[in-house]
């Protein structure tokens, strides 16, 4: 459980506050694109949740008629197509959530919203330390960072690239519901119905928090309605595809292979679900859940400066990727209080340099608003 282990997500939900408190700070945020696409947003998710809805209802309709002329009082068919619809709506399609990653592939804005949010997070750093030797304090995450080119740009260069990004969400998109609907499905045959759903949350999650934990979870599955089993296992997959997406501004500039972003991930995936899982609530709710992606992915800018070290420039970022598979002071940093999050962020043997017109490096005595 070295990874997943309690103190590690509830560091990790900290870190969603701090990280939204910081960002709503930012004057600059709220006048950004983003939120009027997101309001165009609305309106599709509207749209398309009720054409999703509209089977849904013909059928709640043909399940009433028949009520008229068959005793459904003792059947439970209707219960289960009827959960299974709602299942399906809720729990597999998640339309704000695919209209907002769709977003991402479309246009800049959200990665446009991260690096904006990354910029005002050094600020808030140097103004909080401002009375200490600025030569004691980290790198700036911002300035390096915004050199760096992404994967996906403007131009006809870079078409390729993003056609190839869409099709691998819609790879990952389809493979989930293929997965969800076959669990969903097994679940409801008799007799081994009732172990489909246990046995699903055993497997997924016995790698991440050991397989005693991961017994328990099975045993609660198999005594528990199937709703709360089937709820615990949209929320970890949920939140896992969340920060995926999150952290896409990062991991679209700072390049790495499959197999170091894989151990990345591993190395830090219960911070990651604290982090993930309130947001993974909160996108839910109808409307709200689609502004508050914005607010979710600024809050990212200030998670990556506490799990991740300062990128060096570009042409001196060879081997920075491996550096940063293990997070090397992360039982140190599980250990510390809110006020001392800074701690491992100050580096005394390397002085801090700060381009002016980057407008990062305060005066002395200068305030930032």
């Amino acid at each position: 459980m070295s990874s997943f282990e309690p103190n590690a997500i509830v560091r990790g939900a900290q870190l969603t506050v701090v990280g939204t408190l910081r960002a709503l700070r930012n004057p600059q945020l709220f006048q950004h694109e983003h939120f009027r696409q997101a309001a165009l947003a609305v309106v599709g998710g509207i749209v398309i949740q009720l054409i999703v809805q509209i089977p849904i209802i013909i059928i709640k309709l043909f399940i009433w008629m028949a009520s008229w002329v068959s005793d459904l009082d003792r059947a439970t068919w209707d219960d289960e197509v009827i959960g299974g619809l709602n299942f399906l709506s809720n729990s597999v399609l998640q339309v704000p959530f695919l209209l907002m990653t769709l977003m991402r592939y479309i246009t800049p804005t959200l990665d446009d919203i991260f690096m904006l949010s990354l910029k005002w997070v050094d600020r808030t750093y140097i103004e909080k330390h401002e009375t200490e030797n600025p030569h004691h304090l980290r790198a700036m995450y911002y300035q390096n960072l915004a050199s760096y080119p992404t994967k996906r740009g403007s131009g006809s260069k870079s078409k390729k690239p993003t056609t190839e990004a869409l099709l691998a969400f819609f790879r990952r998109y389809a493979r989930k519901v293929g997965m969800w609907v076959g669990i969903y499905a097994l679940s409801l045959l008799p007799v081994v119905g009732r172990f489909v759903m246990p046995a699903a949350s055993f497997y997924t999650v016995k790698k991440s928090i050991g397989t005693v934990p991961a017994a328990v979870i099975f045993g609660s599955g198999i005594i528990l309605p199937k709703r709360y089993i089937v709820l615990f296992l949209h929320t970890y997959y949920a939140s896992r595809s969340l920060m995926r997406e999150l952290l896409d501004p990062y991991f679209s500039r700072i390049k790495f292979d499959k197999d170091q972003k894989r151990k990345w991930f591993r190395d830090r995936e219960g911070v990651l679900f604290g982090f993930a899982f309130a947001f993974t609530v909160v996108l839910k709710t109808p409307f709200i859940g689609v502004l508050m992606y914005g607010i979710a992915q600024a809050s990212t800018a200030y998670l990556v400066t506490k799990i991740t070290d300062p990128p060096p420039a570009p042409e001196k970022s060879e081997g920075f990727a491996q550096s940063q598979v293990a997070w090397t002071n992360k039982h140190d940093f599980l250990q510390l209080s809110l006020d001392k999050l800074d701690k491992f962020n100050i580096k005394p043997e390397e002085a801090q340099q700060v381009s002016v017109d980057t407008g990062l490096a305060p005066s002395p005595g200068k305030k930032f608003s």
